[in-house]
């Protein structure tokens, strides 16, 4: 029996997988930021649940904390990074940072850190929910990452997700070697409730009748997150890669390809998360 772990299992794709990961016969502890919602979704799926909101750090902290109690020496065999959104105009966290960055990366990012030493007792996996927007939108300055020059809230979010990218990158280079294994995909263009609160014109998309011609389904995406979650990991699907639903993409952001970029963020992510650099 596995332990998996999955943020932003509230609603949406997140919950969707946790419904069919019902029957697999793996301990599921559900993260969300509605206790309702999610123990909701615990209940339908046999799993535990706990609360956190990642537009607070302290949370996250609190988090990992309660996490490492309940699984103990067992550790932890996948981690499923999926909790993340576009937002509206820039606002900031109580911790000071713009909460989309943070939601979406530094948040999973601390959070991973945290666990590390659960994940890699087991060889575990750490999968990254991005997205095709970071292709689109993307351009990250690891010195302005809360975009407090020029702010919007889709290249935001497309820098949120190319660093969800980075991030994976990262892990593989850092510790790959130590038998942990990471991943990023992109889900397809889910339809949820997804840019619900958002000023950017994702919103007309998701939340108005094209969204009935232009999105797939919340079960095909949670289909797409299980056979990650499922999948064997250097077999199935390959450390430190990006996809595009289930499919090896070569379609990226070319700042994906910077290894410097890459360690530039991991390094100004701790700093901003007070977490050593390693």
């Amino acid at each position: 029996m596995r332990t998996i772990v999955i943020t932003g299992a509230s609603d949406g794709i997140g919950a969707a997988a946790a419904r069919q990961l019902a029957s697999s016969g793996d301990r599921l502890i559900l993260v969300g930021r509605s206790p309702e919602k999610t123990r909701a979704v615990a209940e339908e799926s046999g799993g535990e649940h706990l609360t956190a909101d990642f537009a607070r750090l302290d949370d996250v902290r609190e988090l990992a904390a309660r996490l490492i109690d309940l699984t103990g020496d067992g550790g932890i065999d996948v981690l499923a990074n999926n909790a993340g959104g576009i937002f509206g105009d820039r606002t900031p966290t109580v911790d000071g940072h713009e909460k989309t960055i943070q939601v979406n990366h530094l948040a999973p990012f601390l959070l991973t850190n945290l666990l590390l030493p659960s994940l890699l007792r087991t060889g575990g996996a750490v999968v990254n929910t991005s997205s095709v927007g970071h292709r689109l939108f993307g351009h990250l300055d690891v010195d302005d990452l809360d975009n407090a020059r020029k702010f919007s809230a889709n290249k935001a979010y497309g820098d949120a997700k190319l660093a969800n990218i980075l991030f994976t990158k990262s892990l593989h280079t850092k510790f790959h070697a130590d038998g942990l294994r990471a991943v990023a995909f992109h889900p397809g263009t889910v339809r949820t409730n997804f840019a619900a609160d958002s000023s950017s014109v994702m919103r007309v998309v998701y939340q108005s009748f094209l969204g009935r011609f232009l999105l797939t389904g919340v079960e095909e995406g949670g289909s797409i997150l299980r056979w990650f979650i499922e999948g064997t990991p250097d077999e199935t699907w390959f450390s430190g890669a990006y996809y595009d639903e289930r499919m090896l993409s070569k379609k990226v952001n070319p700042q994906v390809e910077d290894a410097d970029l890459a360690e530039a963020l991991w390094r100004k992510s701790s700093e901003l998360v007070g977490i050593p650099a390693s």
